[in-house]
C-alpha cells in the first residue's frame, strides 16, 4: 500500500503557513507582507484550520491583531523565514493512515542559510501529530506538483541542479522520488521562471488541477519574459500525453528596476478556496477568472502578493497542507 502526497484538491485536515517578521529580512516590506499574509490566512481559515508559526510573542500579538476571531492556531517556534512549501513536512497519506517526509534542506542550493529552516519539519510534524521519515537527499516541496495518482511534475534546471544533489542523475532522482513519495511517474519540464532564486521551483510554473490535467501559463503582453519557457512546458505536458488548460501569465513585472518572478500558478487550493496571487498587472483579473472557471466549486479570491514576493515567493510557497 503506498503512502504518497494527495492531490492539493482533495480534503485538508490543516493548512500550515507562517508569518513574516524577520525586519533584517523583509525590510520596508515587512508590514505590508504581514498584511499580505494575514489576508491569505483569512480566506484560507473559512473553510480549514490555520496553524500558522509565529517566531517571538511579539510577532504573534502582531498576526492576532491582523487575524481577530479566524480559525487559527498559533504556534511560536524560531524558524529563518516563511518558506513552509520548503522547509516544512511533505504529508503523505495511505490506507493505513498518514506520515511526513522530510528531506535535507540546503537553503536553496546554498543562497539562504537561515538558523531553524532545517529544523522546521521536524517542529510540524510533531506537533501535527504525525511520524516523520527522514531522507538524506535535497528536495524542496515546490520543486514538485503532484495529482495523487502518482504523477509528478518538476523541473530540471532545480532537481537536476548542481546544487542540490550533485550525484544523481535524473534516474537516481526518479527513483528517490519512488522510494519516498510513491511518485511512479515523473513529467520533466525545462526551466523555471527568469529570476526565480529558488532554481527554476515548478510551483511557479505548472500545478494539476485535477488527476492528468496540468495548468501552464500563457504568456500575456509581447515582451513576457518567460514566453519561451511557458511554450516549452506546454509542449513537453502535451509529449507527455496530459490534458494542458492556459492561465494568463502577469506578463513583465519590473520591480526597481528589476523584472520579478511573478506567478498566477502560485495558488493556494484550500477546502473550499483557491487563493490566487496577483501583482497589480493589468491580466490579474482573467488569471483569477481562468482559475474560477478550473474550480468551480470553490470560492476563487485573487489577493496581492507583490510584498510577499519581495521576499522570495508567494502563497504556495508558503503553504503546506496537511490531509484529512
Amino acid at each position: 500500500m503506498t503512502a504518497r502526497q494527495s492531490a492539493e484538491w482533495a480534503l485538508h485536515a490543516a493548512c500550515w503557513t507562517a508569518f513574516p517578521s524577520a525586519a533584517d529580512l523583509w525590510e520596508d516590506n515587512l508590514a505590508p507582507a504581514q498584511a499580505e499574509v494575514a489576508a491569505m490566512v483569512r480566506v484560507i481559515a473559512e473553510s480549514e484550520r490555520v496553524e500558522l508559526l509565529v517566531n517571538g510573542l511579539a510577532a504573534e500579538l502582531a498576526a492576532r491583531d491582523l487575524l481577530g476571531a479566524a480559525n487559527v492556531g498559533f504556534h511560536q517556534f524560531g524558524f529563518g523565514d516563511i518558506w513552509l512549501r520548503d522547509t516544512g513536512p511533505l504529508f503523505l497519506s495511505s490506507p493505513v493512515g498518514h506520515a511526513a517526509a522530510a528531506f535535507r534542506f540546503n537553503g536553496w542550493g546554498g543562497k539562504y542559510d537561515l538558523p531553524g529552516d532545517d529544523a522546521v519539519a521536524a517542529f510540524v510534524a510533531s506537533t501535527a501529530g504525525v511520524p516523520l521519515a527522514r531522507h538524506d537527499w535535497v528536495l524542496e516541496g515546490g520543486a514538485i506538483d503532484v495529482d495523487g495518482t502518482g504523477l509528478a511534475v518538476t523541473t530540471e534546471q532545480c532537481l537536476l541542479n548542481p546544487n542540490r544533489n550533485p550525484r544523481m542523475d535524473a534516474n537516481e532522482i526518479a527513483s528517490h522520488l519512488r522510494r519516498d513519495l510513491g511518485i511512479d511517474r515523473l513529467l520533466w519540464l525545462g526551466d523555471g521562471l527568469e529570476g526565480d532564486h529558488t532554481d527554476g521551483h515548478v510551483d511557479n510554473l505548472a500545478r494539476f488541477v485535477a488527476p492528468g490535467v496540468l495548468a501552464v501559463p500563457a504568456p500575456s503582453g509581447a515582451d513576457d519574459p518567460n514566453a519561451e519557457i511557458y511554450e516549452d512546458a506546454h509542449q513537453r505536458a502535451r509529449d507527455f500525453g496530459l490534458d494542458v488548460v492556459t492561465i494568463p501569465s502577469p506578463g513583465r513585472v519590473v520591480v526597481d528596476g528589476d523584472v520579478v518572478p511573478a506567478s498566477h500558478m502560485n495558488f493556494y487550493i484550500a477546502n473550499g478556496a483557491v487563493v490566487v496571487p496577483t501583482y497589480g498587472s493589468p491580466y490579474g483579473d482573467a488569471a483569477v477568472a481562468a482559475v474560477a472557471a478550473l474550480f468551480p466549486t470553490r470560492k476563487v479570491v485573487g489577493l496581492q502578493a507583490l510584498h510577499v514576493l519581495s521576499g522570495g515567493g508567494s502563497f504556495h510557497c508558503i503553504t503546506q497542507q496537511q490531509p484529512l
